[in-house]
C-alpha cells in the first residue's frame, strides 16, 4: 500500500515558505501568537475554499475529524477551533495574503507566458473589469452601496495568457470603476481591453501617452467626427466601417485630443456593436475578436464567486472579508501553478472537483488526475459465470 503525502499536502508543497514567512513578519502577523499562526489560517482557510465548506462549524467539524492527520497536512496546531480561527480572520492583517497573492502571480505569470491567445497576436493582452459582491447592510456597514444594500467591488486586471491576474484591488460599493484605472500601472506595447463603463478620455489618453493600446466599446452618445475612411470587405466579414476621426464634444476633444480609431462590425444577430481604439495596425476583424477575449475576465469572477466560495463569508469585519477573498486568489493561483508544473491535461475547474474530493487520499496528483484510458482490448473477452 502506497503510503506518501496527503493530496493537500501536495498541493501546498508549491507554497513558497519563505515568501510567505517575509510576508508574515513584513506586517507582525504572529506577533504574540502561541498555538494558532498565520500558515494555520491560511491552511485552514485553503482547506475551506478547496473542499467547499461554507462555515467556520463546517471547517471546525472536519478538520477535527482529522485531528490524527493535522501534521501530515501542515498544521502545527493540535486542534481547529472555529473561535480561534475567526478571530483570526478578524485581527491577522488582510495584506500578508495580498502580499502572497501578488507572489503568487509572479511565479504563474512566466509559466503561462507561452499559453495560446486565442487570435494570432504576439502581444501581451489584458482583460480590465469589476464585479460587485452583495452583502447585507446591517451585517457589514462599512461596505455601503446603496442605500438599503452594502456591497464591495473586486477590479481585477486579467492577462489573457493563461487567466491569470495580475493586479486586484478591492474597494466598497461606491467606488466608480473607472477611478481605478488611476491605480494601474501600464505596460508599454500591451493591448487593454475594457468595456463601457471605463470610457473616460482622460484615462484612455494616459493609456495612449504610455505607448499602449487600448479597446473599449463607445456608448451612444459618443461623438466622432469622421476623417478618413479605409476600405473593409463587407462581404465575407461582418465589418460594417473602419474609421479615423476626432471627437467633437469640448470636454472629450480636450482629455483625448489624439486621433481615434472607430471599428463598427455586426454580431451574429445582425445588431451592430462600435469599438474605439488606438491601435491603427491590427484588422479591424482583429479588432473585434481581440475585444471578444475579454470575456474571460467574467469567466474568473464566475470562477471566484462560484468555485471557490467567496459568497459566504467566515466573518463580518472588512479584515475577515479581505482574507476570505485574498486567500481565494492565493487558492486559485496555487492550483493554475501546480496544473502547470505537474503538466496536467485538465482544466483548472476539474481539477478543483477531484481535488475537493481526495483532500486526505495519499494518492500522488499526477496519478490521480491521469486522464483515463478510453481504448477498450477487444483481444479480452469478459469470463461470465454460466448459470446451469
Amino acid at each position: 500500500m502506497h503510503q506518501g503525502k496527503l493530496v493537500f499536502s501536495q498541493l501546498m508543497v508549491h507554497l513558497p515558505l519563505n515568501v510567505f514567512a517575509r510576508c508574515v513578519a513584513a506586517h507582525r502577523g504572529d506577533h504574540k501568537v502561541q498555538n494558532f499562526s498565520c500558515l494555520d489560517q491560511f491552511f485552514a482557510m485553503s482547506f475551506a475554499q478547496l473542499t467547499y465548506r461554507e462555515s467556520l462549524r463546517d471547517i471546525e467539524v472536519n478538520l477535527r475529524a482529522q485531528v490524527k492527520r493535522l501534521y501530515h497536512m501542515g498544521f502545527r496546531c493540535s486542534t481547529i477551533s472555529r473561535n480561534t480561527l475567526a478571530n483570526a480572520n478578524a485581527t491577522r492583517p488582510w495584506q500578508i495574503y495580498a502580499d502572497l497573492a501578488q507572489h503568487l502571480i509572479g511565479i504563474a505569470r512566466p509559466l503561462y507566458v507561452n499559453e495560446p491567445l486565442g487570435i494570432d497576436l504576439d502581444a501581451t493582452v489584458y482583460a480590465f473589469d469589476a464585479t460587485t459582491i452583495d452583502l447585507c447592510l446591517s451585517v457589514y456597514p462599512w461596505a455601503p452601496f446603496r442605500r438599503a444594500k452594502a456591497a464591495i467591488k473586486l477590479h481585477t486586471l486579467l492577462d489573457l495568457r493563461g487567466a491569470i491576474p495580475s493586479f486586484i484591488h478591492i474597494t466598497d460599493g461606491k467606488t466608480h470603476e473607472v477611478n481605478v484605472l488611476d491605480d494601474l500601472v501600464i505596460e508599454p506595447g500591451a493591448f487593454y481591453l475594457m468595456d463601457r463603463g471605463y470610457l473616460d478620455f482622460a484615462r484612455l489618453f494616459v493609456i495612449h501617452q504610455a505607448q499602449a493600446f487600448f479597446v473599449t466599446r463607445a456608448k451612444s452618445n459618443t461623438k466622432f467626427k469622421r476623417r478618413y475612411s479605409h476600405p473593409v470587405d463587407r462581404d465575407t466579414t461582418q465589418v460594417v466601417c473602419d474609421q479615423t476621426g476626432v471627437l467633437t464634444m469640448f470636454y472629450s476633444s480636450k482629455d483625448y485630443p489624439a486621433t481615434l480609431r472607430r471599428v463598427v462590425v455586426k454580431d451574429d444577430t445582425g445588431k451592430r456593436i462600435t469599438f474605439l481604439t488606438n491601435n491603427f495596425a491590427l484588422k479591424p476583424e482583429l479588432i473585434a475578436a481581440l475585444y471578444r477575449q475579454r470575456w474571460q475576465v467574467e469567466l474568473f469572477f464566475k470562477w471566484i464567486k462560484q468555485h471557490l466560495r467567496i459568497k459566504t463569508f467566515l466573518g463580518t469585519t472588512e479584515n475577515a472579508v479581505k482574507t476570505q477573498i485574498w486567500i481565494a486568489v492565493c487558492t486559485y493561483v496555487l492550483i493554475a501553478i501546480v496544473k502547470k508544473r505537474l503538466h496536467l491535461p485538465h482544466s483548472l475547474y476539474e481539477i478543483l472537483q477531484i481535488l475537493s474530493l481526495t483532500m486526505f487520499e495519499t494518492t500522488p496528483i499526477n496519478q490521480l488526475l491521469t486522464q483515463p484510458s478510453t481504448d477498450s482490448d477487444s483481444g479480452i473477452e469478459p469470463q461470465q459465470l454460466v448459470l446451469l
